[in-house]
């Protein structure tokens, strides 16, 4: 069992997700509207610590008009623990999963992050060695009732999910801008694949004008 998986996303028309120096506010008011509707309507979102480590997200809705019970389950994928007891994904507003890895887990557990994060409400799910077993987590976030999971990244989380064939949808804006960079990162980076056979394939459901910006809408084939 696992939750269907919608990776949203926004990029630039040449696929950087951030430049190179982590600049991000990539779309318009009419799409962050969008993202928080969606937000609203699954039932967890998850990130990477990548995403946590450069920008702090809340993961709430807040662009729109919501109750806090509309907030989704925040995941976050960090296998070396590295959650910051500032993070604003760890405070009260909605309820937050940090996933890690077994090899990190007791030299966390001892630490005064954990006792914090326990007090806040926070539960952990450790799986994999060195790494978050990703479909294992996918089956116990489904055992906790989500059923709907939206992926907002970053790029090398997303390429981990498609590569273990995790992600159902995937819903992009495309801002029509280029920032170039040889270390910007793009919607997907990780190992990647070595030849275009081996790429993932996808079918085009959707797409639409917003704004400025281009929204799309494919189904994942695997």
């Amino acid at each position: 069992m696992k939750p269907y998986v919608i990776l949203n996303a926004a990029m630039t028309l040449d696929g950087k997700i951030v430049t190179a120096s982590n600049s991000s506010n990539i779309s318009g008011e009419e799409d962050l509207k969008r993202v928080h509707e969606l937000r609203r309507n699954v039932d967890g979102i998850m990130v990477g610590i990548g995403t946590v480590l450069a920008d702090d997200p809340r993961l709430t809705v807040h662009k729109i008009d919501a109750n806090p019970e509309d907030n989704p389950v925040r995941v976050v994928v960090d296998s070396k623990c590295r959650t910051p007891i500032a993070s604003r994904i760890t405070n009260r507003d909605a309820h937050t999963v940090i996933a890690m890895a077994n090899e990190f887990k007791y030299d966390f557990i001892v630490t005064d992050r954990y006792d914090v994060f326990k007090k806040r409400g926070v539960d952990f799910f450790f799986s994999g060695d060195k790494k978050v077993d990703l479909p294992a987590l996918m089956n116990y976030l489904s055992s906790i009732g989500i059923e709907t999971l939206m992926l907002e990244g970053g790029a090398t989380l997303n390429f981990a999910m498609i590569k273990e064939g995790l992600i159902d949808e995937i819903r992009v804006c495309i801002a029509p801008k280029i920032v170039g960079g040889v270390n910007a990162k793009t919607l997907f980076d990780g190992e990647g694949f070595d030849t275009m056979d081996e790429g993932i394939n996808l079918e085009l459901t959707d797409s639409f004008k917003l704004g400025k910006d281009l929204i799309l809408t494919y189904k994942v084939l695997y």
